[in-house]
């Protein structure tokens, strides 16, 4: 599930999203409100539940070798996505949605490098939602590797450390730290 040219996603529990209006999300460090969605290449930081804590590592240009053996592994892929045990289920069973916008209305969010796509205006969807169908079989048609963990902090933790580039989303919703 990716948008198709033009077009930005924003994924959500809720089918019934008619418009969306910028807003001061609870959990931001931003005081700008704004339409939040994301890009072919983010898109899949966001198949998971909403409230899942995941930690991601990808091969970037900076990525050593034994950074991207000690990290993502064999097994394939550049890209490795952990979750903890307890959300396999929620993995498998969220009824996940994805609203299509037009990319125009958007911009570019984050530095150094960006991780969302922002509007300041209100946005109506292109068309009804789409049901995101099996998770993990998304993750594997996209050459991700899904990894599965009693806790997200050590395997974090190493990440940040290497080389690999990162995002963490949902982290305060992990198992806390010894």
């Amino acid at each position: 599930m990716r948008p198709a040219p033009g077009q930005v996603l924003h994924f959500s529990e809720d089918p019934t999203i008619t418009r969306f209006v910028p807003h001061v999300a609870v959990t931001s460090q931003e005081s700008e409100a704004y339409v939040w969605a994301v890009d072919a290449e983010q898109a899949p930081s966001y198949w998971f539940p909403r409230q899942c804590p995941r930690a991601m590592a990808w091969v970037g240009p900076r990525t050593t070798a034994d950074d991207r053996a000690r990290i993502i592994g064999p097994g394939g892929g550049e890209r490795v996505h952990a979750i903890e045990y307890g959300w396999l289920e929620r993995m498998r069973t969220v009824r996940l949605y994805a609203y299509r916008l037009p990319a125009a209305l958007f911009r570019p969010f984050g530095e150094p490098r960006p991780h969302a796509m922002v509007a300041t205006e209100p946005m109506t969807p292109l068309g009804p939602p789409e049901r995101v169908q099996d998770l993990y079989g998304l993750h594997a048609s996209g050459g991700i590797q899904i990894r599965v963990l009693p806790a997200l902090w050590e395997f974090f933790d190493a990440v940040v450390a290497s080389t690999l580039e990162f995002s963490g989303i949902r982290m305060r919703n992990a198992i806390g730290r010894d």
